[in-house]
């Protein structure tokens, strides 16, 4: 069975004109359909360079990056990619804003208009769908932002620290929301995060990375009882500290 994405020796460096820095050094992973896998490691490995590189805005100097079996190419359309700042347009709407990405590819016809509008009620944003972005809180914003990604339709999802600007509060709770959202719709995930709570509480499995040059230093796989479903009940259940503790572990040593 193919994988959905296969990261194959992966190899990148840095260019200025004081020298070359090595990122990530022979990276070689894969993720099946469905899976939710969080990177975690020190600041500097090359997290978010991996990133990069998986949804084509990088070329690596080695390796090779596939997608559903099929080479992944700057610019590629079945990645879906969520930042660590939500970049809505403030003379935009609400809608306007979550319509953004299939404008930009020419989608924007009737019946992506009317997914846009579902995927706005579906989350509870449509009483927002005429408002600017100012006018909502931190945690609606990102699920705005999401709703911009998922109106693409895109494979994979990559999310970069997504929810690293919002107070610890209000990141507990979209943290809930948004990866309960993505396991429901069935989405392969990607997600980059500091915070090895989160990781443990939203990942089927986490990738730790070195100290730069950033090589895999193990992997861990995370199940929980099937009434545990959102990242917030996993944080209630005897097994999350045994995570925890191993993950620290791993990264210490």
């Amino acid at each position: 069975m193919i994988p959905k994405l296969e990261v194959k020796d992966l190899c990148y460096s840095y260019h200025t004109m004081e020298g070359e820095t090595q990122a990530l050094s022979h990276i070689s992973f894969k993720v099946h359909a469905g899976e939710f896998v969080a990177v975690v490691g020190p600041s500097g490995c090359g997290k978010s360079t991996l990133l990069s590189l998986i949804c084509g805005l990088l070329k690596p100097d080695s390796g090779q990056i596939l997608l559903d079996g099929k080479n992944v190419t700057g610019g590629d359309t079945r990645i879906g990619y969520m930042l660590q700042k939500d970049h809505l347009f403030q003379w935009r709407t609400i809608f306007s804003n979550a319509c953004l990405g299939l404008e930009i590819q020419k989608k924007l016809d009737e019946p992506h208009k009317k997914k846009v509008e579902e995927l706005l009620s579906a989350y509870g944003l449509q009483s927002f769908a005429d408002a600017k972005p100012s006018e909502l809180s931190g945690g609606m914003r990102q699920r705005a932002a999401l709703i911009r990604t998922l109106a693409l339709e895109p494979d994979l999802l990559l999310l970069d620290e997504p929810f690293s600007a919002l107070d610890y509060q209000t990141r507990l709770a979209v943290c809930d929301d948004i990866s309960t959202i993505i396991r429901g719709r069935k989405k392969t995930a990607i997600l980059i995060t500091h915070d090895l709570s989160e990781a443990v509480s939203v990942a089927d499995r986490i990738i730790i990375l070195t100290r730069r040059p950033g090589r895999i230093k193990g992997t861990m796989s995370i199940s929980f009882p099937e009434e545990a479903g959102s990242p917030l009940k996993r944080r209630n259940c005897p097994e999350f500290s045994a995570y925890f503790n191993e993950l620290w572990k791993i990264l210490k040593n």
